[in-house]
């Protein structure tokens, strides 16, 4: 079964305790972020009120009980769209979502081959599906036993490090 529009809300909305993300490409095609992009690399901030739908959403779940939460592997140097991108994760951090980084530039990817996905309540998966310049497919709900994508996520955050730590070492 595919997500999309009302559908991906209230399938994201009905977790209970958790919603997490693995992400994997360096680069995100959303027509929605293109203007956004474009004057990010132009030198205009990522404003908080530019991601304020999102960052509303996951402060109302973690004021609930709830957890939001994603790994993104990344390898240096960051694509122009992950400079961006951490702009906008610094927003997501202060409305509580976990965020972390596993950086695989000079060491192999423990995750190698897995496709981007969200897991909620770690029983849900819906498979994130995209072309091989970023631009998504279709969200996909998953069928199958979800203990190989449990397992994904527990080496996504054994061998990450919180978003805060890692961009320090960037000197950000």
């Amino acid at each position: 079964m595919l997500l999309a529009g009302e559908e991906w809300r209230r399938a994201f909305d009905a977790m209970q305790r958790e919603a997490w993300r693995l992400e994997t490409l360096p680069v995100y095609r959303v027509p929605q972020e293109e203007e956004a992009v474009r004057r990010f690399l132009a030198g205009e901030p990522v404003t908080r009120e530019a991601t304020q739908p999102w960052f509303d959403r996951v402060k109302a779940y973690v004021a609930n009980g709830r957890s939001v939460g994603r790994v993104h592997v990344v390898a240096q140097p960051l694509s122009d769209y992950l400079r961006f991108e951490f702009e906008h994760y610094r927003h997501n951090v202060e409305a509580g979502e976990a965020i972390r980084i596993l950086d695989v530039s000079d060491r192999p990817n423990p995750l190698d081959g897995v496709q981007d996905f969200w897991m909620f309540d770690r029983s849900r998966v819906v498979l994130m599906n995209y072309e091989p310049d970023g631009t998504q497919i279709n969200r996909e709900v998953y069928e199958g036993d979800p203990v190989p994508y449990q397992e994904y996520q527990r080496i996504a955050l054994t061998e990450s490090v919180p978003f805060e730590e890692y961009v320090k070492g960037l000197g950000a």
